[in-house]
């Protein structure tokens, strides 16, 4: 079976104190805390997996202990060999194997894995902050998600936190926070970008370190609105309840959220979907891909100045929206999926429709997106500009865009087929510079196969019910992953069963997750007036307003400015790619 040949690798060279698997293509192995950074290194590095997720756990009621699962895609390094081919794992033996430890709960410590899997960094320092589980010798031991004012030693995701009647003391406002930014050595100039962006769906705090004009290196802080939903979901909310939030955690790809999050509910009950229930979230995921994708287009043309092109994309963006609507009843597709299927069907003349509307699409993104590639300007603005090193990109697991245009063919839809998509045709879109420029054509890309995907699926819409009765069975303790190709990456929902039609743990996280860690490597070398360009290039969620800190490395002075003031702060300094933009 699919995973057996790894874990004996792992079983020659490790203790192996037990073995399970949740569903075909997911295995979970224990093993002594002691081994945990041996363990995920062995796989990660040597076998080929990429950390997908991290999840702490209070199990204390279970086992009386703590547990943290490491999460990783077994597709293969997908780096070059040197004889041109690429190191990737054989599609029948592709899985997610996760690596789980228990940790005592009067010794909540374990050693960190971050030192040899950088990828780890974020998850750890969130385990901390979340569960009060310490990475022993992790290099960054900052606070992630947690606010600086937040009360010690209350650990919010423990089972016996957070008493709702609990009213911390009042906490009193300080000219400067707790939180302690890098410094770098040397003259360089901070540049807080924030505690807002304005390309962004959520807060974020960026530090650019710059030497003059040039970004040296670059710190940040996010989570300023992060609204504890897991805990939400954990104590108040029932599955069938649990999609409604999922699909708002974005508001550009909540549909590819609840996908992950109720296919993570189907595996682990072993629920089959109706083919045409299939049909219809895949046809509406790829909807969803085209309009959220034609989003960023569009607005890396904006930042660069090229307004006209921005509302031509958006104008052909308003087909993608109407397209929604009239499959699933709404330009935002809340409320479509449901455990076990789907609650609206597509008729024959929505489906006729649909193929008038599709070709407007593809006939008009075409002549602007031929316009826009002439325009050497354009071009010049987005090529050589942030770039990922193939390295970087290999250390810290970046999903979707980010990394297939480093070229690593890396898309869950290809490596771990779900759903619909088996009976489909597709192959990851890649570009091998890794700049903005190859991002953008990742997406542009992926807009014209998401066109393909959902005719093929209109041709072939099978007949048959949308829903299945769910009157299953939950098994408590028993957990399985949800995943999906988001149109900014691969989404991980990782849910274990608790009695009383309630979630015991429900673990989210997002493409962006993944992709924020690599992002201070792509500032580096850049000028501060394309910092901008390359966090839009991200396609980052993040909440829409925008402030920003400089830093001079060489006065060390830092003053935090707007995004007008930093506009025309980039149009003051020499050789500025933005002195033109009005």
């Amino acid at each position: 079976m699919r995973g057996d040949k790894f874990i004996d690798i792992l079983k020659n060279e490790f203790n192996i104190l037990e073995t399970s698997r949740q569903c075909e293509d997911q295995i979970t192995i224990l093993v002594d805390r002691n081994d945990l950074p041996k363990v995920v290194h062995k796989l990660y590095y040597s076998i080929g997996g990429w950390l997908s997720s991290m999840v702490a756990n209070d199990e204390r009621t279970i086992n009386q202990s703590y547990a943290l699962y490491y999460v990783l895609s077994m597709e293969g390094s997908k780096m070059s060999k040197e004889d041109g081919t690429i190191d990737e794992i054989q599609s029948s033996k592709k899985c997610f194997i996760t690596v789980k430890t228990l940790i005592p709960q009067n010794d909540p410590c374990y050693p960190s894995v971050t030192p040899l899997v950088p990828a780890c960094v974020w998850y750890e320092r969130e385990a901390y902050d979340m569960f009060g589980l310490v990475a022993e010798g992790l290099p960054d031991k900052r606070r992630l998600v947690l606010s600086d004012d937040w009360p010690e030693n209350l650990y919010p995701l423990r089972k016996d936190a957070m008493d709702y009647k609990f009213r911390p003391d009042p906490v009193q406002p300080k000219d400067e926070p707790d939180y302690e930014f890098m410094r770098p050595n040397g003259s360089v100039t901070d540049i807080p970008l924030g505690p807002l962006h304005i390309t962004a769906d959520e807060p974020g705090h960026f530090r650019l370190y710059c030497d003059g004009d040039t970004i040296v290196d670059a710190d940040y802080r996010l989570f300023y609105q992060h609204r504890g939903m897991e805990k939400l979901a954990e104590n108040r909310l029932n599955y069938n309840q649990m999609s409604y939030l999922a699909e708002r955690v974005c508001g550009i790809c909540g549909f590819a959220h609840s996908i992950a999050c109720v296919e993570a509910v189907e595996r682990g009950i072993g629920l089959e979907i109706p083919r045409r229930a299939q049909a219809i979230r895949i046809m509406s995921s790829e909807i969803e891909r085209m309009h959220s994708n034609l989003l960023n287009l569009g607005l890396a043309c904006e930042v660069t100045g090229n307004y006209t092109a921005f509302m031509h994309i958006f104008r052909v963006r308003e087909y993608t929206l109407e397209l929604a609507q009239l499959i699933t009843g709404g330009r935002k597709t809340y409320g479509t999926i449901v455990i076990g299927g789907v609650r609206r069907d597509i008729t024959l003349n929505e489906i006729k429709q649909s193929y008038e509307i599709l070709e407007k699409i593809g006939t008009q993104l075409d002549e602007i997106w031929q316009v826009v590639m002439e325009d050497k300007r354009q071009i010049g603005r987005w090529k050589g500009i942030g770039i990922l090193d193939k390295q970087v990109a290999r250390d810290f697991s970046p999903v979707g865009p980010n990394v297939r245009g480093s070229g690593f063919k890396r898309d869950t839809r290809y490596d771990h087929t779900y759903g619909f998509y088996k009976e489909l045709e597709l192959t990851p879109n890649v570009q091998f510079d890794g700049d903005v420029l190859s991002r953008e054509l990742v997406r542009y890309n992926d807009c014209k196969q998401a066109l393909r995907l959902v005719k093929q699926c209109l041709d072939i819409m099978p007949g048959g019910a949308i829903f299945t009765d769910t009157n299953y069975r939950l098994q408590p303790g028993t957990y399985c992953l949800g995943y999906d190709e988001a149109p900014r990456g691969e989404n991980i929902h990782w849910i274990m069963q608790g009695d009383s039609q309630k979630v015991y743990r429900w673990r989210c996280r997002a493409s962006t997750y993944n992709n924020w860690s690599s992002l201070r490597y792509q500032l580096q070398g850049n000028t501060i007036a394309d910092a901008a360009l390359i966090v839009c290039s991200l396609d980052p969620c993040y909440s829409c307003t925008e402030r920003v800190t400089l830093v001079n490395v060489k006065s060390g002075k830092s003053k935090v400015i707007g995004e007008k003031e930093l506009k025309k702060y980039c149009q003051s300094l020499k050789d500025s790619p933005t002195k033109d933009i009005r």
